[in-house]
């Protein structure tokens, strides 16, 4: 069957019909909602995107989506405590361009990062994860600061594996374990530390999706050139996107650079 977005629509109605969700249709965004009646908490879906997938890949695509739908509307509507839960509390980049509120006006705990990223905090549930908001936050009496040292104390404990490849004398090395926090390792310091050290040249750092964390140890001009083309296709091809923009690491320091042509960065 010839899969477009109406049919996709369709399919979705049917497979997530349930009294308790609404569903509506936006034929100029191409997009399909399904949320929650009484709370309007729900999910987004670009129908298009999932049509290419499913011409990729054929119904196994679909199944997906579903199960992702069906556990993000799970955990939308259950009632979560942060005491005791302490050991899953983890930080998430986003673009600064992330809205800072959910659809149903929930304002979501966050911090600024660098000129191009933001910290927001999430409530890891197994499967998946639930971003924190300032009213379970005032729930549990925490502070911004407890939620925050929590989270960044946690990232560190992750284990950080990376594959290297060597590229006209400039060595990569890619952070990708797929667990939902493989950019949140750049808040690792004293990883970056350690690669710092180690590095012969400068040291570059690229977040361009959710799922890859990317440093470069650069030696040369033509380093440079390599990373900016590596971060735009992994920003591109990235399932949570973040920047395509490249960090560099100095003084315990991230900044993002414009990669040009030629030229090295200014310090």
């Amino acid at each position: 069957m010839k899969m477009n977005s109406i049919k996709l629509k369709k399919i979705l109605e049917d497979r997530l019909a349930n009294e308790n969700y609404r569903t509506s249709f936006n034929r100029d965004k191409d997009t399909f909602r399904i949320e929650w009646k009484e709370s309007k908490q729900g999910i987004t879906i670009t129908l298009p995107n999932v049509v290419a997938k499913y011409n990729q890949r054929g119904e196994v695509a679909i199944d997906e989506l579903i199960d992702h739908i069906t556990e993000a509307l799970r955990i939308m509507n259950k009632e979560y405590n942060l005491t005791g839960m302490e050991k899953n509390i983890y930080p998430v980049i986003r673009a600064t361009s992330f809205p800072t509120e959910t659809k149903s006006g929930a304002k979501l705990v966050c911090k600024d990062h660098t000129a191009e990223t933001r910290i927001f905090y999430a409530l890891d549930m197994g499967k998946s994860y639930r971003l924190i908001d300032e009213a379970l936050l005032e729930n549990e009496g925490w502070t911004k600061e407890r939620i925050d040292e929590i989270a960044t104390f946690n990232v560190r404990s992750l284990s950080i594996d990376f594959k290297e490849d060597r590229v006209a004398d400039n060595d990569f090395y890619f952070v990708a374990s797929q667990d939902g926090y493989d950019a949140s390792r750049i808040l690792n310091e004293a990883f970056l530390e350690e690669m710092k050290a180690n590095a012969k040249g400068d040291l570059a750092v690229a977040v361009p999706h959710q799922d890859v964390l990317i440093i470069a140890d650069i030696q040369n001009k033509t380093g440079y050139d390599i990373l900016a083309q590596m971060t735009m296709k992994f920003f591109a091809e990235g399932r949570i996107p973040i920047t395509s923009l490249s960090l560099i690491y100095e003084d315990k320091k991230l900044e993002p650079i414009f990669i040009l042509a030629k030229n090295r960065p200014k310090k």
